[in-house]
């Protein structure tokens, strides 16, 4: 068995893709004390405020070193939906991204709550959300991939709300902790090695 040496300043991940190809029968969707709110032309500091509180512990970072303009291309697409998730409060505590770019897909681009609500059960009320969303006239495949910096749970999680497993990929990647994007103690649960850049 061979074994890839990794950058010390990098970070190795595995990365699973799953789809779903058959509309789900129609379920009712579980209830929460939670609203879902579109934002059809998301102000860009807005949305990676969000993007950072929901995906700083699994070290999400893509969108936030995204150039302005790249990033608004895509958010002000009408192919592309964005809702924040919202607590009774009206304080946005989760993200869900649908993406529609693609003929007859769409891609659950982006998909999270905030930490303090993880593990309340409250993503089955998210995915249901998304599945009757995403499955309109038209659409055929819906798909989606995580990795293994993601939640322990996430990929199992996919896997019982209908996704099915169909390629992997080994992904690396600058710590975006060492680049000063996320700070050092972001994701304590994956090794940092060496010192951000700003220390």
């Amino acid at each position: 068995m061979a074994l890839t040496p990794v950058d010390p300043r990098e970070i190795a991940t595995i990365v699973t893709h799953l789809e779903m190809r058959e509309r789900p029968k129609p379920a009712p969707i579980p209830p929460a004390p939670l609203r879902l709110v579109p934002w059809k032309t998301p102000d860009l500091a807005a949305y990676r405020a969000l993007f950072r509180r929901v995906g700083e512990p699994w070290l999400w970072f893509s969108r936030l070193v995204m150039p302005d303009e790249k990033l608004a291309a895509i958010l002000h697409e009408p192919a592309v939906e964005v809702y924040a998730v919202t607590d009774p409060r009206g304080v946005e505590v989760g993200l869900l991204e649908l993406d529609f770019r693609s003929p007859s897909q769409c891609e659950l681009a982006f998909f999270g709550l905030v930490p303090s609500l993880n593990g309340k059960g409250l993503g089955k009320w998210l995915m249901a959300q998304a599945k009757s969303l995403a499955w309109r006239k038209g659409v055929e495949r819906f798909w989606v991939h995580t990795c293994t910096l993601d939640s322990p749970a996430a990929l199992g999680f996919y896997i019982k709300s209908g996704f099915t497993p169909y390629g992997r990929e080994i992904e690396t990647f600058a710590d975006p902790r060492l680049l000063g994007l996320l700070p050092p103690e972001a994701a304590p649960q994956i090794p940092m090695f060496g010192q951000p850049a700003d220390a």
